[in-house]
């Protein structure tokens, strides 16, 4: 059973993206199945540090980004947003170029807090990020919208 309470249009959550830092980063949702959301991210210039390798920020903000986006789409809108509390990331594998995809996966959907892990992966399916983000699930006057 899906545990999405809103609409699961990509093109519709990408658009959600425009003039952020997703869209600086080159992030994109490309999935969503039953319980899991996943997004891809280009590994070059915009996403390197100084050495050539992809920038751990950079993995901490597609992470984020899948995190969220899965968070506020099990949520009513109307009534509820999700913001981080914490986030965490390992970072296990340099990448130096190609595309990273990352898949969201929930641990804990509460009434005020939810879990997720995210799996970041190189082209060859190799572990390049492990990351968890706690939410807090929050009254929807409390966050402005834009």
């Amino acid at each position: 059973m899906a545990i999405w309470q809103q609409e699961t249009d990509l093109a519709r959550i990408n658009a959600w993206s425009a003039n952020t830092l997703m869209q600086v980063l080159g992030i994109r949702i490309t999935g969503i199945g039953e319980d899991w959301l996943s997004g891809t991210m280009p590994v070059d210039a915009r996403t390197h540090q100084p050495y050539g390798l992809l920038h751990g920020g950079a993995s901490v903000a597609l992470a984020e980004t899948l995190g969220s986006t899965a968070a506020m789409l099990t949520l009513d809108p109307a009534r509820f947003r999700a913001v981080g509390l914490e986030i965490n990331a390992n970072h296990v594998r340099g990448v130096r170029e190609g595309t990273v995809t990352g898949t969201a996966k929930a641990l804990h959907l509460g009434r005020s807090t939810q879990v997720w892990e995210i799996r970041i992966e190189d082209e060859r399916q190799k572990l390049v990020c492990m990351s968890r983000i706690t939410m807090a699930v929050v009254p929807a006057e409390a966050v402005a919208s834009r």
